[in-house]
């Protein structure tokens, strides 16, 4: 019988980890199956610019994993049984059950409301492509003047902004901050930032915390009003409950405790990557909730899974990053280096150039999604061990 890896999810992690498997690993040896809700590959990066009203192309992923081996179930994830070894799922088929052998749970996560009232029922927000699609119309349907407040001053929150700046400027937009934006970065990069701002006549608020969201205003916790026609949240990202409800061992955050190599330290057949793995980086801190963090968690993942299942040791891969890439609008943006503590340096690449380097990252990314088995080696490795013959499948 073959060994079953599931994979939970088909965004950066999700997906490219299910296309290194189908690559490095034994067809004859092994079923991939990927779990995802939507039947496109969504760019997550990207998610601010559909919003604003440009027109984006979005892969199919029965496309994207046509003649790999790799099977896609369209459907949503609704529970894990960690000692069953199953994954419930609802599709249009209605309610399933999958069994693995191996899973990775890829998930990702969704936009953090923290408890604020009214932004749930009355902010936007692009951490999905649905969300994204419910911003872009109400967007399209402002006239000149339009007021758009984004609440968050993290990088989805800059991007989304600037990028609402440059693509509508007809619009006011704004941006509610709870200290300074670009706090992080470098002195001549938060100038760049700034004078950015101004250049695309952006108002910010700084030293702003928005207590509530009302359908015509947001409320800060001094009390001021701020009128507005759209508030779009870009205040953090959230977990999926699923992981905690699952019996797997989570952090606070409720994403999955991993060790150093993305296996669940409760459940070793669990292996996480992307924004759901409590990841520590090599310098000692957890990786923030960012698509290098996918990058980073999944390769490591991947290598993790393939070494194991194939009798080898299991070598680490890098969790090291090198900097923050900001986009601010499609002509202009930064690149910030930083030190082994993620301290920001003294330099930083800004303008055209970061601009170009952001776009290629971005259409490195979608092309390597494309391609998920580009360079496909004729021999692939093979288990080191044959099936359990006290399997429950084989005795079947």
């Amino acid at each position: 019988m073959k060994h079953r890896i599931v994979v939970l999810g088909a965004g950066y992690a999700g997906a490219f980890a299910a296309g290194n498997l189908a690559r490095r690993l034994s067809a004859a040896d092994v079923e991939i199956t990927v779990v995802n809700a939507e039947s496109d590959f969504v760019e997550r990066m990207r998610l601010h610019q559909f919003a604003s009203g440009q027109n984006l192309a979005f892969r199919k992923l029965a496309d994207v994993f046509a003649g790999t081996g790799v099977r896609l179930r369209l459907a949503r994830v609704t529970g894990v049984d960690p000692e069953r070894k199953t994954v419930a799922v609802t599709g249009d088929d209605g309610a399933a059950e999958i069994a693995y052998d191996t899973l990775l749970y890829a998930l990702g996560s969704s936009v953090a409301h923290h408890g604020v009232p009214g932004v749930a029922e009355h902010a936007f927000d692009v951490t999905g492509r649905p969300s994204a699609l419910r911003l872009r119309e109400r967007l399209a349907g402002l006239g000149e003047g339009g007021r758009v407040l984004v609440v968050g001053e993290g990088l989805t929150g800059i991007e989304t902004v600037t990028e609402f700046a440059e693509s509508r400027p007809d619009l006011s937009v704004a941006l509610a901050a709870r200290g300074e934006p670009g706090a992080w970065l470098s002195p001549k990069a938060r100038h760049h930032l700034h004078r950015a701002f101004d250049r695309l006549g952006i108002h910010v608020h700084e030293h702003t915390v928005v207590e509530a969201v009302e359908p015509t205003r947001a409320v800060a916790a001094d009390g001021t009003s701020i009128p507005v026609e759209v508030t779009v949240w870009a205040a953090g990202f959230a977990v999926h409950p699923i992981a905690a409800a699952s019996g797997l061992e989570v952090a606070g955050t409720g994403q999955i405790l991993v060790d150093r190599t993305m296996r669940s330290i409760s459940h070793p057949d669990v292996y996480a990557a992307g924004d759901c793995a409590y990841a520590i980086g090599d310098n000692g801190h957890p990786l923030p909730m960012s698509c290098a963090s996918a990058g980073l968690t999944n390769m490591q993942a991947t290598a993790a899974i393939i070494a194991r299942l194939t009798g080898n040791d299991v070598a680490t891969t890098g969790l090291k990053y090198r900097g923050n890439h900001i986009s601010l609008g499609r002509r202009d943006a930064i690149f910030q280096f930083v030190d082994a503590d993620v301290r920001p340096k003294s330099w930083y690449l800004g303008g055209k150039t970061a601009a170009l380097l952001k776009s290629g990252v971005l259409k490195g990314a979608g092309a390597g999604i494309a391609h998920p088995t580009f360079g496909l080696p004729k021999r692939r490795r093979r288990l080191a061990t044959a099936p359990d013959p006290t399997d429950a499948r084989t005795a079947a």
